[in-house]
């Protein structure tokens, strides 16, 4: 297959006949310095560019008389808030899922709202008054309009979210009656990850309830222990002699040895459902689908959610990516591939030239070049696979900013969605949506340093009254903060969405800055998984810049609280007042206490176990290990049905317990027994047992490790905790398919709303994690 040489060896001759033009570098700096350049200008007094910012003054000071609040009591002007909030929260009620008339209202209300507020903010709010603060005013305005557009594309995308679950459920009666069942070659790309999480996800890919498959195991490491693991699991290893382009290039050297119509590819640590295939293959009965993606589900806690002591409560950032954003993207065709958990057509991968290589982010590009060639590239909203989540914070942080500086490699390459033949403009909107998400790091950090220049440099750079704010900004921001996690089908509150952006902000705002300037300065680096930790540690690395930002804006709060202090009610302090000042002291609360939160998160707590731990009813049987049968034992001699030696054999029996297992993994189980422990078939710490799950027909073997009554009181039904000793690998195979592959377990849950955030964020300010007895829990549960 000569395509994918040629692809793979493209951007290599580019580099040596001539150095690309980097537009996207050449238009960040000419803006940049032509932005430099007038504020030097101001500064230095230059006549034109003085005069021009002292009419706009004017203008500012003078706005026209429709943007005047009215002259009416305050209650007046909270009137149209109170309607506008009742009437979302009604719609909110009366459709608790959103749908194509109720997400038309509220997004038709919302971009009103900021529409209405965007120009009040552009007509009447800046302070040209001098340099320094028409330059503070003008920059912040600048980073309010950067995220208040990326906020009108997601609000217009919304209207065009998709489903197709309804469609999986018709097309999947084909794949499973055998109508349509063409040959998978399942990918599983390997670097360096253990071998217990590569066994895990093969023994997942196998159960999978599809029979025309071939699994393949791609090896990007040349290690013996695997190619060795391949052959015991009975399915095909493949390496290459180098590990040119990283994973794009291990997906394209399989393509060429493999032959199935359709490819699947997994993480090394992605394990499928025993239903993935049957659930996505059915749509490629469509000639023109190209590629099928599912969401990125995880079994253990993102680092966030268990450094904060929220297990199970937050759910995983990329929630929000996998219910809200991918939708409402399959609406209008710009549906971005993740990397794993997709199927894709042999053919189209062909056409488009395999796997790109251009970047980091082979996977999104490789959607993209797909969809220009006319495939197409559709999101079925299905939890169909689960994978290991980042296992510390650092690990957490790489993964982004690979992420960032792949996708924003998108500029300088030939892949490019924005200006790649073929896509159409709203798959074009799709994606620039998706690219000025990770810009957003920069407007955070100037509103993260904003409220300083109210103290430090006694500048109001935003020049509102009270009544102003709340005729214009109140409005929009609490209807949005009503709406926020109703769009997103509740995988975020707006509160918990802040503290996310805020934990890497400053290392991501660099990774923008270097990907603008030097795109292709580092290689693909793999998140480590599998490890374990057993002492709190903070990241230093990520933490300085939010150490010295705490600091000062503590510092800040003060000062502007002593300012209002000062200021007063009289003729100086109203003018104080009328022109913002109180806005400052609110600004650096918040500020203060989200910086705090992320601290926080910032400190990574202990992980003694990397074993995941699942919360599992299933009724098992228990019995004491009996001494197998030694070389030159005397077999029993028969027994009379009813004399005092069978009575005395029948006695000797061992004794069988039921119960319920309550949490279960791959090393132990913990169940609770349905009945008492008799003395005189006692069950103690130390003993062997056997067990049976009934509904896996799982056979193993442990030792009980603990005891334990409920209150101390033996009279009780006992928990017990046991290990499990060596297993077979059909008692494996059948534990993990047991654990990881049964269809529909990937639940979904809500995220906190709102008030709720609030209550938690302020119960883990007050009373961190360190100090909870959740942190002393040896093992992580994870609802399945």
């Amino acid at each position: 297959m000569a395509f994918l040489s040629k692809s793979a060896s493209k951007p290599t001759d580019q580099a040596k006949s001539r150095p690309p033009v980097r537009w996207a570098t050449f238009i960040m700096a000419a803006t940049v310095g032509l932005s430099a350049a007038i504020v030097m200008a101001w500064f230095a007094g230059e006549a034109r560019i003085t005069k021009i910012f002292a009419q706009l003054q004017v203008l500012q000071s003078q706005p026209p008389m429709w943007l005047e609040v009215p002259m009416v009591a305050a209650q007046y002007l909270v009137a149209p808030t109170v309607v506008l909030l009742l009437l979302a929260y009604a719609i909110t009620r009366v459709s608790p899922r959103p749908r194509p008339w109720s997400r038309c209202i509220v997004v038709g209300i919302l971009l009103t709202l900021v529409m209405r507020y965007l120009v009040w903010r552009c007509l009447s709010t800046l302070n040209l008054a001098s340099p320094l603060e028409g330059t503070l005013s003008l920059g912040l305005l600048a980073m309010e309009l950067f995220g208040l557009t990326t906020s009108i594309i997601q609000l217009l995308l919304l209207l065009r979210v998709r489903d197709r679950r309804p469609q999986a459920d018709q097309l999947e009666q084909a794949v499973t009656s055998g109508l349509y069942q063409p040959w998978v070659d399942v990918f599983i790309p390997t670097y360096d990850e253990p071998a217990f999480i590569l066994r895990r996800t093969i023994i997942g890919c196998q159960a999978m309830t599809y029979p025309r498959k071939t699994i393949y195991l791609l090896d990007d490491t040349r290690r013996p222990e695997i190619k060795a693991l391949a052959a015991d699991m009975g399915c095909e290893y493949i390496a290459r002699p180098t590990n040119d382009h990283a994973k794009a290039g291990n997906l394209n050297h399989a393509i060429q040895i493999a032959r199935g119509e359709l490819i699947a590819s997994f993480d090394a640590d992605f394990v499928p459902t025993r239903n993935f295939l049957c659930r996505t293959v059915g749509f490629f009965q469509q000639a023109k689908v190209g590629l099928v993606q599912t969401p990125q589900s995880f079994y253990n806690a993102d680092p966030i959610a268990r450094n904060l002591g929220l297990e199970g409560v937050l759910t995983p950032e990329e929630e929000v990516f996998y219910r809200q954003i991918q939708p409402m993207r399959d609406g209008v065709g710009s549906v971005v591939c993740s990397g794993t958990s997709f199927v894709a057509r042999r053919s189209a991968l062909e056409n488009s030239g395999g796997f790109v290589t251009e970047s980091l982010s082979e996977d999104y590009f490789t959607s993209v070049r797909l969809a220009a060639q006319g495939n197409d590239v559709i999101y079925l909203d299905e939890k169909l696979s689960a994978g290991l989540a980042a296992e510390d914070i650092a690990a957490h942080a790489s993964q982004r900013l690979r992420w960032a500086r792949g996708t924003l490699q998108a500029f300088f390459i030939d892949s490019n969605p924005l200006t790649i033949p073929g896509l159409t403009p709203m798959q074009r909107l799709g994606h620039l949506e998706g690219l000025l998400h990770w810009f957003s790091s920069i407007p955070r950090i100037v509103f993260l340093l904003m409220p300083l220049a109210y103290s430090f440099l006694n500048v109001i750079p935003i020049q509102a009254t009270a009544r102003e704010l709340l005729y214009y900004f109140v409005p929009y921001y609490l209807v949005q903060l009503t709406v926020f996690a109703w769009l997103n089908e509740r995988s975020r509150s707006a509160l918990l969405s802040d503290i996310y952006s805020l934990v890497l902000v400053f290392p991501l705002a660099a990774t923008v800055v270097q990907a603008m300037v030097n795109p292709f300065s580092r290689g693909f680096q793999v998140t480590p998984k599998g490890t374990s930790s057993q002492r709190f540690q903070f990241n230093w690395k990520l933490g300085w810049p939010l150490v010295l930002l705490f600091g000062l804006t503590a510092i800040s709060l003060w000062r502007n609280l002593g300012l209002c202090l000062m200021a007063g009610w009289g003729s100086a302090g109203y003018e104080l007042q009328a022109r913002g000042l109180a806005l400052g002291w609110i600004w650096s609360a918040y500020n203060l206490a989200m910086i705090a939160v992320a601290l926080l998160i910032l400190l990574d707590v202990p992980r003694p176990d990397s074993h995941v731990w699942f919360d599992l009813r299933r009724v098992v049987k228990l019995s004491p290990r009996t001494r197998r049968p030694e070389p030159g034992d005397r077999p029993l001699a028969p027994s009379s049905a009813c004399g005092p030696e069978a009575i005395s054999s029948a006695s000797a029996m061992p004794k069988t317990w039921w119960g319920i297992t309550t949490v279960m993994s791959e090393v132990g189980v913990e169940v609770s027994l349905t009945q008492q422990i008799s003395l005189a078939h006692p069950l103690s710490v130390g003993m062997t047992v056997d067990l049976e799950v009934a509904e896996e027909a799982i056979a193993l073997e442990g030792i009980i490790t603990a005891i334990d009554y409920k209150n101390n009181d033996k009279d009780e039904f006992p928990h017990l905790r046991v290990q499990f000793g060596p297993l077979t690998p059909a008692s494996y195979r059948a534990l993990v398919t047991a654990l990881f592959c049964r269809p529909g377990q990937w639940k979904r849950w809500n995220s906190p709303g709102e008030l709720r955030s609030i209550w938690l964020l302020l119960r883990v300010l007050v009373w961190p994690r360190r100090f909870s007895s959740r942190s002393t829990r040896a093992v992580p549960v994870v609802k399945g």
